[in-house]
């Protein structure tokens, strides 16, 4: 809420942030829901909070702000119409519908069907492209920017702002329908919404830009949206994912200093893991083994419950962390799990084994401008004194890389090489 201005400290300013930060993309979603249409949505959006500044500091904080904005959006975008239909008479019927509607209590129902979810299946759609279903989520669902998410998929942002565009269009056109899919639709359906999911876990869990080396909103939005998932639809890859980013965010409070800077998984002080998440984590992984079927969610939970498991490093299984990234490999093959895997040989057989990997996967192309992939180089190459070779992989990360504890976690390491 830049348009707010600077005055922190004021109780009602710092309200409004607040419930800007947590509850707009609620709120759009369920306009998105009663509007029927994306663009009127945002537009009603941005008119509701902009009269919440205006009012709320005289009126009061209304005790549901949610709801006051649903309902302040709702006739903000009826007022709009009415006034637009003075040129197109079309958006008339629209109007008065929407009007028709205000006392059905629809905005406020919140089964597990919730909006969110129902925006996700939206934007998740199959009539869309698959970077379009991604871009339309994190823009719509999580509310990263389009230079945020170009910079996430390594992209110019008018591409993005493109695919966006069209996405509307299309779902417009096509009347997709705003709803979650019956049960027996869900199956075929499911696995673009679990990709989705986990990016904006990941979004959250490791920020691709920015001051945070996280953005703890976005985990918590994604786990609760993977916890509906499982009510809906039980299976092991739904349960993997919940089960992967309870693990992941189980490590939050370990994974940087109270500075802000990065600590490595090997170097985190493992007190600090939320037991809590680790054991509602460790018992959805037993139930994905006992139904014996497993998917790259699942077995990215098992390399997760492996680690949860170890009370360090040095007394991590990495022979069965090894074993379980050859079986994802198999089951869903990618330069970035190859990279894992790397990494994990290095810790079961040494760093020059890993590092192999690491240079034949660099040599292929595929994780050029990836600079995870370039600090795993340098950081081989660092534990075996290749010092040379470690400070320009060590630069060439510092080149690719946006976020700024990470920025400050590569300078410190090309410092030690000074030294």
């Amino acid at each position: 809420m830049s348009d707010l201005g600077d005055r922190s400290g004021d109780p009602v300013r710092d309200r409004l942030d607040a419930v800007y930060r947590l509850e707009s993309r609620r709120v759009l979603a369920t306009l998105i829901r009663l509007l029927g249409d994306f663009d009127l949505a945002e537009e009603a959006l941005h008119d509701a909070f902009r009269a919440a500044i205006e009012q709320w500091p005289q009126q009061g904080i209304p005790e549901q702000p949610r709801a006051w904005l649903v309902s302040a959006g709702r006739f903000k975008a009826i007022d709009s119409l009415r006034r637009r239909s003075r040129f197109d008479a079309s958006l008339t019927q629209i109007a008065e519908r929407l009007y028709s509607d205000l006392g059905d209590g629809a905005a406020l129902d919140e089964d597990v069907e919730d909006d969110r979810l129902r925006l996700i299946f939206t934007c998740c759609h199959p009539a869309l492209s698959a970077d379009a279903q991604v871009a339309l989520t994190l823009r719509e669902v999580c509310d990263l920017t389009t230079e945020e998410i170009a910079r996430a998929f390594l992209i110019p942002a008018p591409t993005v702002a493109q695919r966006i565009v069209r996405a509307k269009s299309k779902i417009r056109q096509a009347r997709i329908p705003y709803q979650v899919p019956s049960r027996e639709e869900l199956p075929q359906r499911i696995d673009n919404v679990l990709q989705v999911i986990y990016l904006v876990f990941n979004e959250g869990y490791v920020a691709t830009s920015g001051e945070s080396l996280t953005r703890h909103d976005l985990c918590c939005e994604a786990t609760r949206l993977g916890r509906l998932l499982v009510e809906l639809l039980p299976d092991p890859e739904t349960l993997g994912l919940l089960a992967l980013m309870l693990l992941h965010e189980s490590r939050r409070p370990a994974r940087a200093t109270t500075g802000g800077d990065l600590v490595l998984l090997a170097e985190q002080d493992r007190s600090l893991w939320d037991r809590r998440l680790i054991a509602e984590g460790l018992a959805l992984v037993q139930r994905i083994r006992a139904s014996r079927r497993f998917g790259p969610y699942s077995l990215q939970a098992s390399i997760a419950a492996v680690h949860a498991a170890s009370a360090s490093a040095a007394q991590t299984d990495w022979a069965q962390i090894v074993a379980i990234y050859e079986l994802l490999l198999r089951a869903d093959p990618s330069p970035v799990v190859e990279l894992n895997r790397a990494a994990a040989v290095a810790m079961r057989d040494g760093p020059a084994a890993g590092l192999a990997l690491v240079e034949a996967l660099l040599a292929r192309g595929e994780l050029l401008q990836y600079p995870l992939a370039h600090s795993a180089h340098a950081d081989l190459c660092r534990r075996l004194g290749r010092t040379e070779q470690a400070r320009a992989s060590y630069l060439r990360a510092l080149e690719l890389t946006q976020q700024a504890p990470q920025r400050r976690f590569i300078e410190r390491r090309l410092g030690e090489l000074e030294g």
